[in-house]
């Protein structure tokens, strides 16, 4: 049965490393729902967070054929449930009274107001920002985008730490 899942990337910062993550899921037919890379908490160590919708088997054999890039230092799956995301969105809508409105009813963050049209801001979960888009397509959305799903994980570490660690103890026990 298909699910989302969460997939975090942690790797040094290379050139053609998105195109090769991205190849397996293409091979595999594996579609990305969602996709973000940023810096992590680690000096020199990027994340990559994807979020697709497929079954268990699949996402193991994912997780495999990614950790085998040389340059991925380790990958971690989650269920939504064992991580805090949101997305952030923006809207450029016609100006109108009820847009006003509508604005300040549902906590959006508002960025430009110019005669003719709003530029307001959402942070949420896909949901509520697609609600909003919806609720507010009446008015005339002129421009519309939603950032990928940026995540981080409920437990109390970083996972990848303790990999780094579990490593360092390996070599210095050899």
């Amino acid at each position: 049965m298909e699910q989302e899942y969460i997939i975090t990337v942690f790797s040094e910062n290379k050139v053609g490393l998105l195109s090769q993550i991205t190849t397996v899921f293409t091979c595999r037919d594996v579609n990305i729902e969602s996709l973000t890379t940023s810096e992590s908490a680690l000096p020199g160590i990027h994340k990559f967070t994807i979020v697709v919708r497929t079954d268990p088997g699949q996402i193991d054999k994912l997780v495999r054929q990614v950790e085998k890039k040389i340059d991925v230092l380790k990958t971690f799956v989650y269920t939504p449930e064992e991580v805090v995301q949101q997305e952030i969105a923006l809207y450029k809508v016609t100006r109108s009274q009820g847009v006003e409105q509508l604005v300040r009813k549902h906590n959006v963050r508002i960025l430009e107001i110019d005669e003719d049209y709003i530029v307001v801001e959402k942070t949420g979960h896909k949901a509520d920002t697609q609600a909003l888009f919806r609720l507010l397509q009446p008015y005339g959305v002129q421009q519309f985008v939603r950032s990928g799903t940026v995540a981080i994980i409920k437990s109390r570490r970083e996972l990848l730490n303790e990999y780094l660690e579990e490593l360092d103890r390996m070599r210095n026990a050899e």
